[in-house]
Order: structure tokens, then C-alpha cells, then sequence
């Protein structure tokens, strides 16, 4: 459930044998499995990690909003040393979180892109759609800008490398990011709903060749094509 009480969007997978896991995985709904469409992200949901994860990044927000010379912040900078320090306390070590984060649905909810669990991401959630194209909205706020209300380039070309990874799988054929060549329209607004697809064009061998757009308004803000190589890394174990 998300947090008002509605039911929160949560990726479509499939159980199977990983040969780069020590047991069951999960892999991604494709269009060949799921034609009618599928939900492959996950939304923020009203579970402990998930608010926590929320309110930091209400946090983050609120600070770039707020004057360096407010009286409280000396307070606030305390109480939150002690969160922090009560957290890392009981946090895992990093290799075993990070065969923790590959293994089951963890990847769509640790990246910096999608992730409900990380305070980087906005989360963009993606949906899979019949066409064979990946779509979500999202709205960007300060701690996301470049030029003046505007979003940053380099957020604009990580938002639609995570697209256009997410459209391959979708397609029934991924891999690893070769090259992106981005163009930038215009400037991306923030505070504004942005609508983010891609949509896998052609492959040929290990080659895939993958595109995609941000519009604001139902303007090209950024366009880009993606290259990539059906090549993996193995997961941690």
C-alpha cells in the first residue's frame, strides 16, 4: 500500500534459476510474457524502509530551501547525527547488502533511477506497455537542478540511460550501456510533470540500439540513442 492508503505500483516478475545465484531470482515481465502491459518498477509503498526513504528525501528538499543562518539548524544537525549513527549501527556490511540487493526484486528498488529505497532517485516508476515502449512520470524538484529551475543535464542522461536499460529488458533482450548520444531541445523544467519513454529500435548480434525522450508539456526537452551490449556482469554472492 502507498501512503495514502491507495495500492502502490509493484513490478511484474517472474521466479526462476539464476546461474549467477545461489538459488531462485526474479526476472523482469517482458512484452512477450506480460503483452497486455506490466508495471516493471516500484513505487513507494507505507512500509518502515519506504518512509524512512521518503522523508529523507522531503529532507534534502527542505534543506536547500532553507537559510543558512536558521537558529535551528544547530539542533537539527544533532538529532539527526544520533539518527544517523543509531542507523549505521545496525546497517550490514556492504557485501553481504549487496548480495541482498540483487537478489530477488531488491534490484528495482535500489538504483539511483527507480529505486523506493534509494534517496537519490525521485523514484521514477515504469510502466511496460503493448507497443513495446517504457513509460513513467516524474517531477523534479531543487535538489535535481543545473540551470536555474531547470534539470541538470547530467540527471536528464541518467534518467534515460535507467529508461532505456528497462525498455531492453522489456523488449527480451538486454545488456550493458556502450554509448548514449544525448541532444538536448531545450531546457527541462523542474517542478513540472515530465513524461520519460524508451523503446528498443533494433539488435543485430550483441548489438541493441535503444531510444528515447523527456518531454515537459508535450515538448522534446532531451532525446537520446542508446547503444548497448547484451553482456552482464555476475551478481554478488
Amino acid at each position: 500500500m502507498t501512503a495514502d492508503g491507495s495500492a502502490g505500483a509493484r513490478p511484474d516478475l517472474v521466479a526462476e534459476e539464476d546461474a549467477d545465484t545461489a538459488g531462485p531470482s526474479f526476472a523482469f515481465a517482458t512484452l512477450a510474457t506480460r503483452p497486455g502491459g506490466a508495471t516493471l518498477t516500484s513505487a513507494v509503498e507505507d512500509t518502515p524502509v519506504d518512509r524512512v526513504t521518503e522523508a529523507v528525501r522531503r529532507l534534502g528538499d527542505a534543506l536547500l530551501r532553507t537559510d543558512r543562518a536558521d537558529p535551528s539548524l544547530p539542533g537539527f544537525a544533532d538529532v539527526l547525527e544520533a539518527i544517523a549513527d543509531r542507523i549505521e549501527a545496525g546497517a550490514s556490511p556492504v557485501q553481504q547488502r549487496l548480495v541482498d540487493m540483487w537478489a530477488g526484486e531488491g534490484v528495482t528498488r535500489h538504483d539511483p533511477v527507480t529505486g523506493a529505497e534509494n534517496v537519490i532517485a525521485p523514484p521514477l516508476v515504469l510502466r511496460g506497455e503493448p507497443d513495446g515502449t517504457v513509460r513513467g512520470e516524474v517531477t523534479l524538484t531543487i535538489p535535481y537542478q543545473g540551470p536555474p529551475g531547470c534539470v541538470h543535464g547530467g540527471v536528464s542522461a541518467m534518467l534515460l540511460d535507467h529508461t532505456l536499460g528497462v525498455a531492453n529488458a522489456w523488449a527480451g533482450k538486454d545488456g550493458m550501456t556502450a554509448q548514449l548520444n544525448t541532444r538536448y531541445h531545450r531546457p527541462t523544467p523542474l517542478f513540472e510533470e515530465l513524461e520519460v519513454w524508451g523503446r528498443q529500435e533494433r539488435t543485430e548480434g550483441r548489438k541493441i540500439w535503444t531510444v528515447g525522450e523527456i518531454r515537459a508539456r508535450g515538448e522534446v526537452c532531451v532525446s537520446v540513442e542508446g547503444l548497448f551490449i547484451a553482456k552482464k556482469l555476475a551478481r554478488p554472492r
